[in-house]
């Protein structure tokens, strides 16, 4: 129990890092084909006309122009300014991350399947990746405040279930793979937690130099 304590979130770490390696890996020797296809048959089963235009809506959540006005509603709205800006740089870092991975790894989209119009590269999705690493430091944020514990509960709740669905989404609307969606949030998972980690570490050095 001690060991769990004390590494438990590095372990995790370490199986979600692996996870993202075996889809590198199985990606490289083009070994996803029958993996994404069948996701992807069966996310779409639920297609109509609502549900297209409900996923464009959902999708949008995630969007650059979107994450960008709500970092700078976030900076004005947080009494605590530093916490405004570690969104705001957590958006820059996350964002630059995926953009060198996507072009390391050139994968194509799925352009037999888009409902939208897309460009730039598959693997990891941005969508996926962006909006875990942005909202999911929202809600670490949010658990740091002094509002209601019940507020913070329904904001975790609403942001998780946004997040899942925005990886939903690009499956739907035919701009991603499964597996780009699945890297996405592995990867973004694992740096939220070291990221989390350093700005709890940040905070405790400025409480303790403050206290001085």
């Amino acid at each position: 129990m001690e060991f769990l304590k004390k590494y438990g979130k590095w372990f995790i770490v370490a199986c979600l890092l692996f996870v993202f390696a075996f889809i590198t890996h199985e990606l490289l020797k083009d070994e996803l084909k029958g993996f994404d296809t069948a996701i992807y048959k069966f996310v779409i089963s639920i297609k109509s006309p609502t549900m297209t235009q409900v996923f464009k809506g959902i999708t949008f959540f995630a969007s650059p122009v979107f994450l960008i006005i709500l970092s700078i509603l976030l900076f004005l709205i947080f009494k605590n300014k530093k916490y405004g800006l570690l969104s705001l740089i957590n958006l820059i870092v996350v964002t630059f991350t995926n953009q060198v991975l996507k072009f390391t790894f050139t994968r194509p989209r799925p352009f037999e399947w888009m409902l939208i119009p897309e460009s730039g590269y598959s693997f990891p999705s941005g969508h996926a990746m962006v909006s875990l690493g942005f909202y999911g430091m929202l809600i670490f944020l949010i658990w740091q405040t002094n509002i209601p514990k019940r507020r913070k509960t329904i904001w975790t709740i609403v942001l998780t279930i946004l997040v899942l669905l925005i990886g939903i989404s690009r499956i739907y609307l035919g701009v991603h793979y499964a597996s780009d969606i699945i890297g996405g949030f592995t990867l973004s998972l694992s740096y939220l937690i070291i990221a989390t980690s350093l700005v709890i570490y940040y905070l405790k050095y400025k409480h303790s130099k403050q206290s001085e």
